[in-house]
Parts: C-alpha cells; sequence; structure tokens
C-alpha cells in the first residue's frame, strides 16, 4: 500500500467516514484514488472527495472514482469479502516464471492471500503484491 494511501484514509475518516478508500496509487504526477462508499460511489461523490484532500491537490493532480466492476483490492479485509470470486494478482518478482496469477480467491490469512491459478493454488504474500483487481467472470 502506498504510504500517501494511509494518509488519505487518515483524513477522510474524521471528514468522511463512510467513505473506504480502496486504492492510491501515483502514476507520474498524477494520483488515482478509488473509493467506495455503503450507497455506492457517484460523481457527486468523487467530487466531495476531492475537495475534502486539498493538500493532496497540492501534490498531484487528483483523480477520484469508483471501483468499478474490475475493483481493485490492497487490503486483506478486500481479500476475504470476495473469497471464492476471480482476481488477478500481480507479483514483484517472477514466482515459478510467473508475475500476474488469475484465478479464484480460496484464502485470504493476515500475511497472505490464496489464489487458485491456472497453475496451481499459490499463496502471495502482500508484500510481495504490486497491483489485484477482481475480474469479470
Amino acid at each position: 500500500m502506498h504510504p500517501i494511501q494511509t494518509k488519505i484514509e487518515a483524513s477522510l475518516a474524521e471528514s468522511a467516514p463512510d467513505v473506504e478508500v480502496l486504492l492510491a496509487e501515483v502514476a507520474g504526477d498524477t494520483l488515482r484514488l478509488f473509493i467506495d462508499h455503503p450507497d455506492g460511489v457517484g460523481l457527486a461523490l468523487c467530487e466531495r472527495v476531492t475537495h475534502l484532500l486539498p493538500d493532496v491537490r497540492e501534490q498531484y493532480a487528483l483523480e477520484v472514482s469508483s471501483p468499478g466492476a474490475e475493483r481493485p483490492l490492497s487490503k486483506p479485509a478486500h481479500y476475504r469479502r470476495f473469497l471464492g470470486r476471480r482476481a488477478r494478482v500481480r507479483t514483484r518478482e517472477a514466482r515459478d516464471g510467473h508475475k500476474t496469477f488469475t484465478g479464484e480467491l480460496v484464502g485470504a490469512s493476515d500475511a497472505e492471500v490464496t489464489i487458485a491459478a491456472g497453475t496451481g493454488v499459490v499463496a502471495i504474500p502482500y508484500d510481495d503484491i504490486t497491483r489485484s483487481n477482481l475480474v469479470e467472470e
């Protein structure tokens, strides 16, 4: 998880406690922020979150969006919520010659996620994951 995600989560916990930060990823001078909310995510909520983060907007061009169908997964709780669903997990280093694993989420401890991929069942520590998201079935 990017350090700025922790900072954003802390800021929004006070000003917008119902907003869940799914992923904050930096690409050049742009920060993409994926959020979720119990009532769904619409344009008004994205605009509200944008305005609640003025210090982030000083550093980055901020893009706030809904999770979409290929929802990002960045925390153990995210993986647990979607056990049984298909996901794509990308790793920093190759494991058995692969850096991308797509398959069913079959386990999620506090330390690693287990995925039943085409190459077999593999347990991947969260620290080794660069990006992960649900995939359409």
